[in-house]
């Protein structure tokens, strides 16, 4: 199978050339480096552009590394699973604890408080804190995947996206969960 890598470099842009000859040089093959190189010698771009694409994408190059090494692994995840299922549960008894468990209003009063307690406990915590109690002794923050605060929309999407289906579980075999994914957050060491 022969590859063009005249047409597939011609389509890129000035930047991802200047990448896949410089910081990316590695993952290429010698024949798309060569078409890559040409590319850039014909659209004229000067050796003081590629200096500064190539010092711009170093920089965001280390400054992910750095932040990935700030990212939580999944013991650290299930050990909040743990901490953060029982404060739910505790409020969710304390808020149940009138109502009569043999009526069937009343449980479907309970199921409702359940739910709304799942909701309110990680969707006011994380908005407020960034935290929820789990993460308060761990020393742990949720943030965007840029390293910033979270809006409400992140928090609201992260928390119902904890009601997926084996959502706990996706940890274990990925570095970023489905409430991490879906909601564009991570969960890094908060260095105070």
């Amino acid at each position: 199978m022969n590859i063009d890598f005249k047409d597939v470099m011609s389509k890129r842009t000035d930047e991802e050339l200047i990448k896949i000859v410089t910081v990316d040089k590695d993952g290429y093959q010698p024949l798309a480096i060569e078409a890559a190189e040409t590319e850039i010698k014909n659209r004229g771009i000067e050796r003081m552009t590629i200096e500064q694409v190539k010092t711009d994408l170093t920089t965001k190059m280390e400054e992910q590394e750095q932040f990935d090494s700030k990212k939580v692994r999944s013991l650290t995840r299930f050990i909040h699973f743990i901490i953060d299922t029982i404060i739910w549960l505790i409020i969710v008894a304390i808020l149940t604890y009138p109502l009569n468990a043999n009526d069937g209003f009343h449980m479907l009063i309970g199921y409702l408080i359940l739910f709304a307690a799942f909701i309110g406990y990680y969707s006011i915590m994380e908005t407020k804190y960034q935290k929820t109690v789990a993460k308060f002794i761990t020393k742990t923050k949720v943030v965007t995947k840029d390293g910033n605060k979270p809006k409400i929309g992140n928090i609201m999407r992260r928390t119902f996206c904890r009601l997926i289906p084996f959502d706990r579980v996706s940890f274990l075999f990925t570095a970023s969960g489905f409430h991490d994914r879906l909601s564009d957050t991570s969960l890094i060491k908060d260095e105070y």
